[in-house]
């Protein structure tokens, strides 16, 4: 494993730049001294199979970076943002790093990541960042939660259907969700537009990312939140993911279908 050091973070530096980030030397300190917990953690928690520097630069940090292309300025600055499933941080650490006016809350269901990430911020002395321990199913329907956020951050493999209800219920109206995600995107939100129409969301962009240092198949999906999310979602925890709701109507529209004639014929008989 490379070590991290600020005088090795040319990928992170010019990719920054590509993205309109200036990164100062403090905040390239903190990102080495970020990445050299993260590495030191991963011995004993499983964190992230990128542990080496280099590779971390560009598929750690400059991926969580990008999300700023999706983003206004005044979020930027001081924008209140919600990371659903941090993991190791990503994107939501690097975004605070980059912009550190804004204020954060990262989401995380397993206890040893959570430990992690509470650790590092201390160590980083981040303000205005607190970590939460649960899942996204049952956070949402917290009070102090639910439709509180300017951003709301995922970055998953899960599609986007179920990354829709797991997200929208966070964001205030007005706000935005920005989704991490493939290139080849349009089957995908096709099959997600019913969903994330019934959570009170519309599809705000597809944005291409493209800068240095960066696989060329990256794509943003940036959704906004234009009414207020129906009470009864997020379903119980599993089931968005299990039965996406766009995935699931077709079927039981079906199923009532079936059942109205087979009660017509019945009665014709």
């Amino acid at each position: 494993m490379a070590a991290a050091t600020t005088t090795q973070a040319t990928t992170l530096i010019t990719g920054a730049e590509a993205l309109g980030i200036r990164l100062s030397d403090a905040q390239t300190r903190q990102f080495a001294r970020y990445h050299a917990e993260l590495a030191r953690w991963n011995e004993r928690v499983n964190l992230t199979a990128i542990t080496d520097w280099q590779a971390a630069q560009s598929l750690h940090y400059l991926d969580s970076l990008s999300v700023a292309l999706a983003l206004p300025r005044e979020m930027r600055q001081s924008g209140a943002f919600i990371d659903i499933g941090s993991g190791g941080g990503f994107p939501g650490l690097p975004l605070k790093l980059a912009f550190p006016g804004m204020r954060g809350t990262l989401v995380e269901a397993t206890a040893k990541k959570t430990a992690f990430l509470s650790h590092v911020c201390e160590t980083l002395d981040l303000p205005n960042v607190s970590v939460r321990a649960g899942r996204a199913e049952t956070l949402a329907h917290d009070g102090e939660l639910r439709e509180a956020f300017d951003i709301t951050l995922a970055r998953s493999v899960a599609e986007v259907a179920a990354l829709a209800e797991l997200t929208l219920p966070f964001a205030r109206i007005g706000g935005l969700v920005v989704l991490h995600k493939k290139s080849d995107i349009a089957d995908e939100l096709e099959r997600a537009l019913g969903a994330i129409e019934t959570l009170g969301g519309g599809l705000r962009q597809v944005l291409p990312v493209t800068i240095p240092g960066l696989p060329d198949d990256r794509a943003l999906v940036a959704l906004e939140k234009v009414r207020p999310t129906p009470t009864r979602y997020p379903r119980r925890p599993g089931i968005p993911a299990k039965s996406p709701i766009g995935a699931t109507a077709r079927p039981e529209r079906a199923q009532r279908r079936n059942k109205r004639r087979k009660t017509q014929d019945k009665r014709t008989r």
